[in-house]
């Protein structure tokens, strides 16, 4: 497996004073925050992925379907080498690659346009559709956005087909405003999916839950992070 290599000097504890470099969008810092610790693991544990080589057509894919808020994604793809540095300071600016909702035409390592919620999740069922097998799908949606009834469909169809080779993170802030009787694991669960709970700021917890996959069917992990300040 490829795992991207940090930049000479960042680690983990650099991605919040990456992360300060990126203002104009401090209303949506508390979506951003929330995905901070999967995004790390994510990058630095799991994913096969290599900044040299951005659009290897057998790289494993991150599409961030909670697209609104993106700072700590670009912080991480800074850390890995995907962004300069130096671009972090002109986040939103009007010829700036990097966009309050990020775009895949602009910036390396984005796989998807979003912030418009509930696309991810049916997007990443995409691969399959094109015949590709091998790359591993990783989709983070949030609580509310499991609200789309996109998601819904997305959730059934990929139990019912069993893609063992696509995972879905659920960052779960309490942000619903309906929320998932019986849990968030349990309906994928019952929709044929692996699935685990786990401390979304524990990072060995999220690598085991993460590493957790069945060539028969889909997985999904439940990051539980501290609730979202109204």
């Amino acid at each position: 497996m490829t795992i991207t290599a940090p930049r000479a000097g960042f680690r983990y504890a650099d991605l919040r004073p990456l992360m300060s470099e990126l203002t104009g969008d401090e209303k949506h810092s508390a979506a951003a925050t929330s995905t901070l610790d999967v995004l790390w693991v994510l990058y630095d544990q799991i994913l096969s992925v290599d900044p040299r080589r951005p659009d290897d057509p057998d790289r494993d894919r991150f599409l961030l379907s909670k697209g609104h808020g993106p700072m700590a994604f670009y912080a991480v793809l800074t850390a890995k080498g995907f962004l300069d540095p130096a671009e972090l300071a002109r986040f939103g600016e009007f010829d700036s690659r990097l966009g309050f909702h990020p775009d895949r035409v602009l910036a390396p390592g984005v796989e998807i346009g979003s912030g418009s919620l509930g696309h991810g999740l049916p997007l990443g069922l995409g691969l399959r559709a094109q015949g590709r097998t091998r790359p591993r799908v990783v989709v983070l949606v949030g609580d509310a956005e499991l609200d789309e009834g996109s998601n819904h469909e997305a959730i059934q169809v990929a139990g019912r087909w069993g893609l063992g080779r696509l995972t879905t993170v659920v960052v779960d802030n309490s942000s619903s405003s309906t929320g998932w009787p019986g849990g968030i694991a349990d309906r994928f669960a019952r929709e044929g999916w692996a699935a685990h709970t786990v401390d979304g700021r524990d990072h060995a917890a999220l690598r085991e839950a993460l590493a957790d996959t069945h060539h028969d069917r889909p997985l999904a992990v439940v990051a539980q992070v501290e609730p979202k300040e109204l």
